[in-house]
C-alpha cells in the first residue's frame, strides 16, 4: 500500500497549532514542537515530536516564504537542526526576506530520540589492522547492531530519509506554507534531493553543498570518503615534492609518499599498539585536504622522520599532540544517538564478510590515511536487524525548479563525484570550488564567490548559465625549486 501524503489521511496533524516560545539563549529564535506520525502508513498509531525553530524574516515587506535547512549527518550532528537559523543568520542575508526554519530531524536532538546501547569496542584502534584483527572489528560492529537494535525498539525501522522528507512536508503545512525554500548540506543534500522528488509542487529554490551520491549505495558513500582523502594526500605529496629543497621529502609525489610510508613503519615500531602511526595516519587525512597547511603538513613529516628514526618516542609523541585527529565520527563505546546507524541500514550491505575483508587489504594499502580502512569494514548494516518499510528513493527533479549544487573538488568527506553526478541527475547548475579540500562551503567557508552565486540565486532567483568555477583558499606561498631564483 503506497504512503499517504501528508496532506491526505493526516488531518489531526494538519490543524495542530504551532506554539512557539522565545528561545532563552539566542534573541530573536523562536522554539515549538511538531507532533508527526511515527508510522505515515499508520497515522492513527504512536506519535513522534520534531523540535523546531524559527527566525521570522527581517523585512516583512520582502518576505518570500519560509527556508528550511537540514545539516550533515545522518545525525544532524548531535541535534544541531534547530540552531541552523542561528547559523544562518551569522553568516548569510537569507534572514532578511526568509523566515528560517530549523528542525532536528527524527531521531536527533530535542526531538524524539533513538538511541543505541553502549557497546565497548575490543578491538584495537589501529589505522591499518593486520588481518588478524578482522574478526574481532567485526563482532564489535555485530554488537554494536544490536545495541541499536535493543535501543531503538520500534522507532528505529522508521527513521529514514524518506520519512524526514516526509516530516518537511508535515511541517510545511503546518507552517502555512504552499513551498518551501531548501539548503541542505552533505546528508541534508539527500534529505533535499529526496523531498523534491516526493514533494515536486511543494519545493521552490534548492541548494545542495558537499552533495552525497544520488546512485551510490550506503557502502559506496563511505568507501568513496577513503578514496577523497587519497587524493587530497596525492595532491599534497606532488606539492611538497616540488619544494624538495625546503622539505627534503622527495623530488616528486613518488619519493615524498615513500618518505611519508617510511615515517608511518618507523611510528609503528615506537609503541607496541601502533598508536603513533594511528594518530599519524589521521593527521595525514586532517591536512592533506587543507590547502593553506600543507607546509604545516610537509615539516610535520619531516620532524616526526627525524624524531622516530632517532628513537625519540617522547618527542613523536608531542609532535602528534599538536595536531588535530581525523574525526571518524562516534567512537564505538560511547552513548550515541543512533541516527546514523538506522539511516545507512537503507541500503543493502554486502553479507559475505570476505567481501570487506578484501576491501580492508587493499585500502590498508592504498587508502590508510584518514583511517580509510574504517570506511571498508563491515558496518552495523552488514547485521541489520530489520527490513526497511520501503526502498531507497531513486531521486529526480520532475515539477520543481531548477537549483544550486556547491561542491569543492578536494572535499575529504563526499566524494566531488557525487556532486556531479546529482547536478547532471537533477539538471541543477554546479558550482565548483577549485584545488579546495573544503566541506560545508555556502555561509560557512569564508569563500565570498560561492557566497555571492548562492545569494544571487536564493534571495534573487539568479542562477548561473552553466557550472561555475571558484578558486579555494590559496596553497601556502612557498616557491618551488624550479622557480626559485
Amino acid at each position: 500500500m503506497p504512503m499517504p501524503q501528508p496532506t491526505e489521511e493526516l488531518g489531526a496533524f494538519l490543524s495542530q497549532p504551532l506554539r512557539w516560545s522565545p528561545s532563552d539563549t539566542e534573541e530573536g529564535l523562536e522554539l515549538a514542537s511538531v507532533e508527526v506520525p511515527l508510522d505515515y502508513a499508520d497515522p492513527g498509531g504512536r506519535r513522534i515530536s520534531i523540535a523546531v525553530s524559527r527566525r521570522r524574516a527581517a523585512d516583512p515587506a520582502r518576505r518570500r516564504g519560509v527556508l528550511l535547512s537540514v545539516h550533515g549527518g545522518p545525525g544532524g550532528d548531535n541535534g544541531h537542526g534547530r540552531m541552523m537559523p542561528v547559523e544562518l543568520h551569522r553568516t548569510t542575508p537569507l534572514n532578511e526576506v526568509y523566515d528560517l526554519i530549523g528542525f532536528d530531524p527524527r531521531g536527533t536532538g530535542a526531538s524524539t530520540r533513538l538511541d543505541g546501547e553502549d557497546t565497548p569496542a575490543r578491538a584495537v584502534f589501529d589505522s591499518r589492522p593486520p588481518d588478524s584483527a578482522f574478526a574481532l572489528l567485526t563482532e564489535d560492529m555485530r554488537a554494536r547492531e544490536e545495541g541499536c537494535r535493543r535501543a531503538g525498539g520500534e522507532l528505529r525501522p522508521h527513521v529514514s530519509t524518506r520519512n524526514t522528507a516526509r516530516d518537511m512536508d508535515l511541517l510545511r503545512a503546518v507552517l502555512g506554507e504552499e513551498r518551501i525554500s531548501f539548503v541542505g548540506y552533505a546528508y541534508g543534500t539527500l534529505v533535499g534531493a529526496v523531498y523534491g522528488t516526493m514533494f515536486p509542487a511543494r519545493l521552490d529554490r534548492s541548494v545542495l553543498d558537499s552533495s552525497v551520491h544520488p546512485g551510490w549505495d550506503w557502502r559506496r558513500q563511505f568507501m568513496a570518503q577513503a578514496l577523497a582523502v587519497r587524493e587530497n594526500v596525492d595532491a599534497w605529496a606532488a606539492w611538497a615534492g616540488e619544494r624538495n629543497s625546503r622539505y627534503g621529502l622527495g623530488t616528486d609525489a613518488a619519493q615524498v609518499l615513500a618518505s611519508v610510508e617510511e615515517t608511518a613503519s618507523l611510528l609503528a615500531g615506537r609503541t607496541p599498539d601502533a598508536s603513533l602511526r594511528t594518530s599519524f595516519d589521521g593527521i595525514m587525512g586532517t591536512l592533506a585536504p587543507l590547502r593553506p597547511r600543507w607546509d604545516v603538513l610537509a615539516l610535520l613529516v619531516g620532524d616526526l622522520h627525524k624524531a622516530a628514526a632517532s628513537g625519540s618516542t617522547e618527542q613523536a609523541r608531542e609532535l602528534l599532540a599538536g595536531q588535530s585527529a581525523w574525526r571518524p565520527g562516534s567512537a564505538a563505546g560511547q552513548v550515541r544517538e543512533a541516527v546514523l546507524e538506522a539511516v545507512t541500514c537503507e541500503t543493502d550491505w554486502p553479507a559475505d564478510l570476505e567481501v570487506y575483508y578484501r576491501d580492508m587489504r587493499r585500502f590498508r594499502e592504498e587508502c590508510p590515511y584518514g583511517y580509510g580502512v574504517l570506511r571498508a569494514q563491515p558496518w552495523v548494516g552488514t547485521f541489520r536487524s530489520f527490513t526497511p518499510a520501503e526502498e531507497a528513493t531513486r531521486v529526480r527533479r520532475e515539477g520543481y525548479p531548477a537549483g544550486l549544487v556547491v561542491q569543492a573538488d578536494g572535499d575529504p568527506l563526499d566524494h566531488h563525484e557525487g556532486a556531479t553526478a546529482m547536478a547532471e541527475r537533477l539538471g541543477h547548475r554546479l558550482v565548483l570550488v577549485t584545488d579546495s579540500g573544503a566541506h560545508e562551503i555556502y555561509g560557512f567557508g569564508g569563500n565570498a564567490l560561492v557566497d555571492e552565486h548562492v545569494n544571487r540565486y536564493l534571495l534573487e532567483g539568479v542562477l548561473p548559465g552553466g557550472t561555475v568555477r571558484c578558486p579555494g583558499e590559496p596553497r601556502p606561498d612557498v616557491p618551488a625549486d624550479a622557480d626559485a631564483v
